[in-house]
C-alpha cells in the first residue's frame, strides 16, 4: 500500500504539473506542447531538474535560477492540491471504476481553477473534452438510478442560467456550463447541494475580502475556486453532510 500511495503522489503531481500549463495557456489560444516550459520573463528554456513538481520551487527558492524572477506559490501549490485530491479519491473509493470517474473530475476541477484564478475564465474547450469524457464515463459507470446523473447536468445547467438571467450577468456563462458538466458527477441532488455550499463559500470569502479591502463591492471576482470546492466536498462526504444535518435537526 505504501508503494500505491507513493505512486499516486507522484502520479497527481506530474499531472499538477501539467494541469498549471493547460490552465495558463488554453486560455490564452495557446499550444499545450510547443514552446516548451520556459521562464515567462527571460524565456529561459526550463531543464528536466527545474520542471520537478514542488522540489524544483523548494531548491529554487520559488525563483528563476536565470533572471531571479519570483515564481508564484501556485504552481506548486496546485501540484500538491492535484496530489492530495488523488490521494483522496483512492482513499474514499479504493480499487473501484469510480475512481476514474474521481480523478478525471478531480482534474477538471484543478484546471478551472487554475484558468479561474488567472483570467477569470472557464473556456469552453475545457469543458467540452471533460463533458465528453464524463458522459462516456457515466454511460459506462453509472448511478442509482441511471438517469440521475443526467438529469443532474440538465438541472444544474438550467437553474443556472435562470440565475444568471434573473441576476442580469450576476453568473458567468462559465460558471453555468461547468455546473452541467458537475451534474453529469453528482447527480440531481449533489449538484443542488454544491451551488448552496458554493455560494455560502463565496460569501463568506468574498464578505472577509471586501472587510480587508481586497475586492469592491460589485466588482465580481472568480467564483470557480468555490464550485470546485465545494464539488469536491460533496462528492466524497455527500453522505456525512446530509447524516450530521438530520442529527442536527433531531436534536
Amino acid at each position: 500500500m505504501t508503494f500505491i500511495y507513493l505512486y499516486i503522489v507522484i502520479l497527481g503531481l506530474i499531472l499538477g504539473s501539467f494541469y498549471n500549463v493547460v490552465g495558463i495557456r488554453v486560455p490564452m489560444i495557446q499550444s499545450i506542447v510547443s514552446p516548451p516550459s520556459h521562464c515567462p520573463n527571460c524565456q529561459h528554456r526550463l531543464r528536466a531538474y527545474e520542471l520537478i513538481p514542488v522540489v524544483s520551487y523548494i531548491i529554487q527558492r520559488g525563483a528563476c535560477r536565470h533572471c531571479q524572477t519570483t515564481i508564484s506559490p501556485l504552481y506548486p501549490l496546485f501540484e500538491l492540491i492535484t496530489a492530495l485530491l488523488f490521494v483522496l479519491s483512492f482513499q474514499q473509493l479504493g480499487f473501484q471504476w469510480e475512481l476514474i470517474v474521481a480523478w478525471v473530475f478531480v482534474s477538471l476541477l484543478v484546471i478551472i481553477t487554475i484558468t479561474d484564478v488567472h483570467y477569470q475564465l472557464i473556456p469552453n474547450r475545457i469543458l467540452l473534452f471533460f463533458v465528453i469524457i464524463l458522459i462516456l464515463l457515466r454511460t459506462f459507470i453509472q448511478t442509482e438510478p441511471w438517469y440521475d446523473a443526467f438529469l443532474g447536468g440538465i438541472v444544474g445547467f438550467t437553474l443556472l442560467l435562470l440565475i444568471a438571467l434573473v441576476s442580469k450577468g450576476g453568473m458567468g456563462g462559465g460558471d453555468i456550463k461547468l455546473f452541467g458538466v458537475i451534474g453529469l458527477v453528482l447527480g440531481l441532488s449533489g449538484t443542488l447541494m454544491t451551488l448552496f455550499i458554493a455560494a455560502l463559500l463565496g460569501s463568506f470569502v468574498g464578505l472577509l475580502l471586501m472587510a480587508f479591502g481586497k475586492v469592491k463591492k460589485g466588482v465580481p471576482f472568480a467564483f470557480g475556486p468555490f464550485i470546485a470546492a465545494a464539488a469536491i466536498i460533496v462528492y466524497f462526504f455527500q453522505e456525512s453532510i446530509v447524516e450530521w444535518y438530520i442529527q442536527t435537526l433531531l436534536l
